[in-house]
């Protein structure tokens, strides 16, 4: 009896208070494109919009979030809007993030396809003045893929071994200095690794390689400073990297009876060897991109060097920095077509990287 009196008591229009209105998806595209024209309109008439497209977006997105701040709490109440504000947040900070790397995107591919074309990637800048409408960066392409394949060859097995140490061997003073070291050296300017590399090997150990001894710049001074600032990365990275494999992993692979280092080459490293290889080419995207350490001890040259251990050597970071310091109206496309290749070069070097880490690890499975 009571039962029956409970269930048919007025607790019954509790289920409907649970339904809440929500704004359709039409109603936030409408708040999105009001915002949007609301912002162009008054930037057009505020004669701000020679400020740039980006400002007019940051403009329509703050717009945006207000007006749905005022809507979503009419219409769905103020726990809901609350809510609603903070994802918009988000997916807004993530837009805003994105616009810088856009622009840049775009600036490149619409400056630098002036001169994307066979004398670019065939000639160099020999016997070609800044009045002069020919030459390439050839040279510089050769120059970079072997200063940087060099520092890679050499940086990678050591930045890889010192992280193993200092996670699965290291500890006490050595691993805590090794990582202080590490820590330090990821922070200094590049200049300061030219420098090094420049007071070291150019200046007292190259000319013990000279048939004249005297010192002399080379393509494999650059890529030892290069190593300088590729080291710390790629140890640092692994590290963090070889610190995220779960211990049960080790655990099992010696409770089997396979040897300590059996286990980092075969378990640990390949299972984290996706983040590795993005540590490594986030190092190496670095190192294709700088200019002081390259132009200290390398030099740069106008011709074709393919010995790196002997004489000036061009790279396409140099290149760069002398064809855009050019006054000539030559000299800027020159510069805005050689830094489209090289993001296409690291671009390109990344995805193969990322595609051979990715088969290395299906094989394994």
């Amino acid at each position: 009896m009571s039962m029956t009196t409970l269930t048919n008591s007025p607790q019954a229009p509790l289920t409907t208070s649970l339904q809440t209105r929500r704004l359709p998806l039409w109603s936030l595209i409408s708040i999105g494109v009001g915002a949007a024209v609301v912002a162009y309109l008054v930037f057009k008439i505020g004669g701000l919009l020679d400020a740039g497209w980006v400002l007019t977006i940051v403009g329509a997105v703050l717009i945006f979030l207000i007006v749905l701040a005022v809507v979503s709490t009419v219409v769905e109440g103020g726990r809901s809007a609350r809510n609603r504000v903070a994802t918009s947040l988000i997916y807004s900070a993530f837009i805003l993030a994105l616009l810088p790397l856009v622009s840049v995107v775009v600036t490149l591919v619409n400056k630098g396809k002036t001169r994307l074309d066979g004398t670019f990637f065939n000639n160099s800048m020999r016997n070609i003045t800044a009045f002069d409408s020919g030459g390439g960066a050839y040279h510089a392409i050769v120059g970079t893929l072997e200063q940087v394949g060099i520092a890679t060859v050499i940086t990678v097995p050591l930045g890889i071994l010192a992280a193993v140490y200092i996670v699965e061997y290291g500890r006490g003073r050595l691993a805590n200095s090794i990582r202080f070291f590490v820590d330090v050296m990821t922070g200094i300017p590049s200049i300061v690794a030219g420098l090094f590399i420049l007071a070291f090997w150019v200046l007292i150990v190259s000319p013990h390689f000279s048939p004249t001894d005297k010192p002399f710049y080379s393509g494999f001074a650059a890529a030892l400073a290069l190593c300088v600032l590729m080291l710390p990365t790629v140890t640092r990275s692994t590290e963090e990297m070889l610190r995220l494999v779960p211990g049960a992993l080790r655990e099992g692979s010696y409770a089997l009876g396979i040897p300590k280092w059996r286990t980092i080459a075969r378990i640990v490293l390949p299972t984290a060897l996706p983040g590795i290889v993005t540590g490594i080419m986030l190092a190496i995207a670095r190192a294709a991109g700088e200019t002081a350490p390259v132009l200290l001890v390398a030099g740069g040259t106008p011709d074709r060097n393919f010995n790196p251990f002997q004489g000036n050597q061009e790279s396409l970071s140099v290149y760069i920095y002398e064809q855009a310091s050019l006054a000539s109206k030559y000299g800027p496309p020159r510069a805005w077509t050689a830094a489209l290749t090289l993001v296409a070069l690291v671009l390109a070097l990344t995805v193969v990287a990322k595609l051979l880490s990715r088969r290395t690890k299906l094989n394994q499975k």
